[in-house]
């Protein structure tokens, strides 16, 4: 049924199921960077014999990335972006998802 047929309800409704894809990659990749940059500096600060050994794979990913405070820079830099995408490809399937159900609804 076109938008404009749609009972005001309804067109409301699926505005307001649709979710914003950059603002949901943004917030998510705010998360991810935010995330990995204060485990890094967590590791920094606690010390030890071998700093993050763990974390330390991760250069494996994120070329340049080490447990250091530089490195919680760089690793903001690519959890923002991963998070980004992981969120905008979410939010941009669910706003596929949505379509379809207004789609296969049946006629009133």
């Amino acid at each position: 049924m076109p938008e404009a047929l749609k009972p005001p309800q309804e067109a409301v409704l699926t505005k307001l199921l649709r979710l914003n894809a950059a603002l949901y990659g943004l917030v998510a990749g705010l998360a991810a960077g935010s995330g990995l940059a204060a485990a890094t500096l967590w590791l920094v600060i606690k010390g030890g014999v071998q700093v993050g050994k763990h974390l330390q794979l991760l250069h494996h990913y994120c070329p340049g990335y080490t447990v250091t405070a530089g490195g919680a820079l760089v690793g903001f830099a690519y959890g923002f972006g991963y998070g980004f995408a992981a969120g905008y490809l979410v939010a941009r399937i669910y706003n596929l998802v949505v379509d379809w159900r207004e789609r296969r609804k049946p006629a009133r």
